[in-house]
């Protein structure tokens, strides 16, 4: 469906485009970034680009060929060989495979290029495309938790 690419690459409106037009289906399983997030978002896309910089956070985008942003995967908190794992993809290629190849690939980065130990993630109960994701990923549940008010499950997997 296209490439990944470091969210550097990018221009901010093509990711603010993916973000706006996904904001309702991201909303019905992860809590929603708020208006203040879209107002702001080139101070927000900024900050992000110098967390990534810095090597505090590393920001990856699923781009299609025509240069539409359809995914993305987060890898954040990077500290002492570990970074919490998050990731999106758009509606209309959900169910594709996607979210499971990204995952996989970004696993394999944070190992080889990052040297990082294992990776956490967190996932409410009601989405279960989500769990099967980071499960056929070897992402193992260590927990049940409240996020969002919602229950919830938190997940590591281990990468050496």
């Amino acid at each position: 469906m296209g490439e990944w690419r470091e969210m550097g690459w990018l221009c901010p409106s093509a990711l603010l485009v993916f973000e706006r037009e996904n904001r309702a289906y991201f909303a019905a399983v992860i809590p929603d970034r708020g208006d203040e997030f879209f107002a702001e978002f080139d101070t927000r896309h900024a900050q992000l680009l110098a967390q990534q910089a810095a090597g505090t956070d590393y920001f990856y985008l699923l781009v299609a060929e025509g240069g539409e942003v359809v995914g993305r995967v987060n890898l954040f908190n990077v500290a002492d060989g570990s970074a919490e794992l998050g990731y999106r993809i758009a509606q209309k290629a959900a169910g594709q495979g996607l979210a499971t190849a990204a995952v996989r690939e970004v696993r394999e980065l944070a190992a080889t290029e990052y040297g990082l130990t294992s990776l956490r993630a967190r996932v409410t109960l009601d989405n279960p495309a989500s769990r099967k994701v980071l499960e056929h990923n070897g992402f193992v549940p260590v927990s049940e938790l409240t996020l969002n008010d919602k229950p919830a499950r938190s997940y590591i997997c281990e990468l050496r």
